[in-house]
């Protein structure tokens, strides 16, 4: 089974764009936010800075995939806020303020959504691409056949 899953998850992001995949490490790290929040309200503090362990991997994975020379001024801002929050997992940690982190993940998803912005277009382009192809090859067709 986990062979399976394995091979599913790897088709599944193969198949994605970049910003697609973007998006899947915001919901990585989001969701390991929450994790991490709901463990801290258990007073459960191992776990929950596994948690922020886990979101740290995925901000320090966006911040050294930003592209500074394709990216310009955006990946620059990014990097910021990247390091920004990543020092702010060390606060958290140290002082178990749960509101921090409910900051964080509000944040991540205002970001987020410019991100699924940039995926909907990148679909959309794709999808007119092909169309507009296959349009050329239909064209190419009824001339070669006349």
């Amino acid at each position: 089974m986990s062979a399976k899953l394995g091979n599913y998850q790897a088709a599944d992001i193969l198949g994605k764009s970049g910003p697609e995949l973007v998006v899947k490490v915001y919901d990585g790290a989001i969701n390991s936010l929450r994790r991490a929040a709901e463990q801290y309200r258990k007073n459960d503090s191992r776990r929950g800075f596994e948690a922020l362990e886990k979101t740290r991997n995925f901000l320090v994975h966006l911040y050294t995939t930003l592209d500074e020379k394709r990216g310009g001024e955006i990946a620059e801002k990014l990097s910021k806020l990247y390091a920004y929050l990543i020092e702010r997992i060390d606060f958290v940690q140290a002082t178990k303020d749960v509101s921090i982190i409910d900051d964080m993940v509000d944040i991540l998803n205002n970001v987020r959504g410019g991100w699924v912005e940039l995926a909907e277009k990148v679909r959309e382009d794709k999808i007119k691409s092909r169309e507009e192809l296959a349009g050329i090859r239909r064209a190419e067709e009824v001339s070669f056949s006349a």
